[in-house]
């Protein structure tokens, strides 16, 4: 009788293990045997106990200490991610399922992200394995428990700090400028308070953030040095505006803790007199009024995209004199009161430079045979642009690959040109004015008065806006439009008239071409026949 040929056991295939780790805070982190260590040991056991199943440990390290499992931004975590999708790995194996992750639309992800790279996840305290509907529905679970319970431990939170803010605590943060903390309490430094208290009253004596700016940094006031644990130090530089604009605003210097719009009286002492600190906020709001009544939707083609030659970025601006808006840009370092950092130039007309930059684009559309150049409106002609650099002498053009505006033609060959230059000088800042006068004239002319031209502008501009509204409103008269401006049907009738002169007439009066003695009362007596204007000016 033979025996039986006994075969070889299978070896069994091997199963890549990676352990992850997490712990929310890193307290204890620098101890010989912290939560990390417990969790990885507990790992490390279980799977020894599947090693029959041909499990083995990998010994890349995946621990995340201090982060929170409610954001998937771990580094550790995304290791893990990126070696799941290289397929480096077989198995992940936490302490628990929360030490992943805490949210349930992130596990959702992750799991999708598993099963598409043939990845199970096992919990050493849950035992469940994903590979399983049974195992899914128990993660789905235990998920939403942790989900909440973060929720709920978030919500207790938020409650503790808006009632300790209605008692006047401090409750953490950038400690304000002159203020230290000691035992968990804001107190007075007296420095700094000092600082603060000039900081407020330049304020009202300046009424310009700019200007204070300038000021502080003058007088070689800087805001508080800080350092880091990494060695980092931020701080010890001239106050911004923004910085400023937020210390002025501040109610902790009059005493008070906010919290959600609400105010409370605080536990600490106060810096200013609260008479001080209203009139500052005053000026604020009359400020910011004067800001939105005037606000300047910007048409600027170039935003974004203007540097001057120190690298500083360029932005859009205006200026309002004798009723005339003048719009350029210029170097952002200029609203901080830093002059002395920008370029060479670091301000220029905005429809000079504009029209110099359209007129380069579109010169080389035409050159490289694209879209044609009558078809562009709007802002279309700079969307091909990277970024400027504004020289003293030129104008440095960067393009994008993209635009089609970097491929050239030179000997029949194709070659490819993301920058080019223009010459360009910035214009002067004040320009002499030519007059509009007889050909003949030889007496001595001079220019309309600032103010007697912005009256003239301003009447121009009525006379047209009432000139619309008789057109479009059929309601509408010269006897409603008296009544409504407390004026006489003459004088109406008189301004009404500006709304018919000539075209190159306005254009003198806005550059301030007209000679000096004109008035309102003199250009709303001209004939409404253009040529007979010009005859009865002289202008002919």
């Amino acid at each position: 009788m033979s025996s039986k040929t006994q075969l070889p056991r299978p070896v069994p295939r091997k199963i890549r293990c990676a352990i992850y780790t997490r712990v929310s805070t890193d307290q204890g982190l620098d101890q010989e045997f912290n939560s990390l260590d417990a969790q990885r040991e507990a790992a490390e056991a279980y799977i020894k106990s599947q090693a029959h199943e041909g499990w083995t440990c990998l010994k890349q390290t995946y621990d995340d200490g201090g982060f929170s499992g409610g954001s998937m931004e771990r580094p550790a975590l995304q290791m893990l991610l990126d070696d799941v999708r290289n397929r480096k790995l077989d198995v992940i194996v936490v302490y628990k399922v929360d030490r992943l992750t805490r949210s349930l639309a992130d596990f959702a992800k992750l799991v999708e992200l598993f099963d598409a790279n043939g990845v199970s996840f096992v919990s050493v305290t849950q035992s469940f394995n994903t590979t399983s509907s049974m195992g899914r529905l128990t993660l789905n679970v235990l998920l939403s428990f942790a989900q909440f319970e973060r929720e709920v431990t978030g919500e207790r939170i938020r409650d503790k700090f808006a009632a300790s803010k209605k008692k006047g605590m401090w409750m953490g943060g950038v400690i304000p400028y002159g203020y230290r903390l000691e035992k968990r309490k804001l107190l007075v430094d007296p420095p700094e308070a000092e600082k603060v208290r000039l900081i407020f009253s330049l304020y009202l004596e300046l009424k310009s953030l700019p200007k204070l700016a300038v000021a502080l940094a003058d007088r070689g006031i800087l805001s508080r040095q800080r350092s880091f644990g990494a060695g980092k130090i931020i701080g010890g530089q001239p106050f911004r505006t923004g910085a400023l604009s937020h210390l002025l605003a501040n109610r902790i210097y009059i005493g008070d803790v906010r919290h959600h719009k609400q105010n409370y009286p605080g536990e600490h002492d106060a810096i200013l007199d609260k008479s001080v600190f209203e009139a500052v906020q005053i000026e604020l709001a009359a400020r910011l009024n004067r800001e939105n009544r005037t606000a300047y939707k910007s048409q600027a083609a170039l935003r974004g995209l203007l540097y001057d030659s120190k690298g500083i970025r360029m932005i859009p601006s205006h200026a309002n004199k004798s009723g005339l808006r003048y719009c350029y840009y210029q170097s952002w370092v200029l609203n901080q009161g830093q002059k002395e950092k920008a370029g060479v130039v670091a301000r220029v007309p905005a429809q000079e430079i504009e029209e110099v930059v359209r007129a380069a684009i579109l010169e080389r559309t035409i050159t490289n045979n694209c879209v044609a150049t009558a078809e562009l409106s709007g802002q279309s002609w700079a969307s091909g642009i990277e970024r400027i650099d504004v020289r003293a002498e030129e104008l440095v053009i960067t393009l994008k690959v993209e635009s089609g505006l970097a491929e050239l033609t030179q000997n029949d060959q194709a070659v490819t040109a993301t920058t080019f230059s223009v010459s360009w000088t910035k214009p002067p800042m004040r320009r002499r004015r030519e007059l509009t006068v007889p050909d003949d004239s030889t007496l001595h002319q001079r220019p309309i008065r600032s103010e007697a031209r912005s009256r003239l502008l301003k009447a121009i501009a009525q006379a047209r806006l009432w000139q619309d509204r008789l057109v479009n409103d059929r309601s509408a008269d010269i006897a409603t439009i008296a009544q409504e401006n407390n004026l006489s049907d003459k004088s109406v009738r008189a301004t009404l008239s500006l709304a018919l002169l000539a075209p190159d007439i306005v254009e003198a009066a806005i550059e301030g071409r007209l000679h000096r003695g004109l008035t309102v009362t003199q250009m709303t007596g001209l004939p409404a026949d253009w040529q007979h204007q010009r005859q009865a000016l002289g202008l002919v």
